[in-house]
């Protein structure tokens, strides 16, 4: 039985899918979920804003902790928030190794062809990448 399993979500409506496909796994009684959300790191081209009130940037991170907090009530299992900024893929693979994950439940957004050469595909990287099995939710 899986005892520990990262759950990766972005704040699109797929994170709702991917919460209901744990139901459709045999986890242990006893299962903590890593809740993770992954914020990508600013592009090189991007503005900062040096100017932001600091209490706009505390409410961002409220806003995603309250978004973990809303998905997690959903989880029948005990959960550990987990918010990063970094490439998702490699945050998602790390997180994964930190908590000793055996399995990583994440969403796909189905890109295809140019897009997904562009874009790249997280779920592709993780799956090529994890230390542990990969659960890919499709859209």
């Amino acid at each position: 039985m899986v005892k520990t399993v990262l759950v990766a979500v972005d704040s699109s409506d797929l994170a709702w899918r991917v919460i209901a496909a744990l139901d459709q796994l045999y986890l242990d009684d006893n299962c903590v979920v890593v809740l993770a959300h992954i914020v990508p790191p600013p592009e090189p081209d991007d503005t900062v804003a040096v100017d932001v009130p600091h209490g706009e940037v505390t409410h961002l991170f409220h806003d995603r902790e309250e978004w973990l907090d809303i998905l997690s009530e959903k989880i029948d299992y005990s959960t550990i928030p987990e918010i990063v900024t970094g490439d998702p893929a490699e945050e998602i693979v790390r997180l994964a190794g930190i908590h000793q994950c055996e399995l990583i439940v994440l969403g796909s957004r189905g890109l295809k062809g140019l897009s997904r050469i562009i874009q790249g595909s997280v779920s592709s990287e993780v799956v090529a990448d994890a230390p542990c099995s990969v659960f890919v939710v499709k859209n």
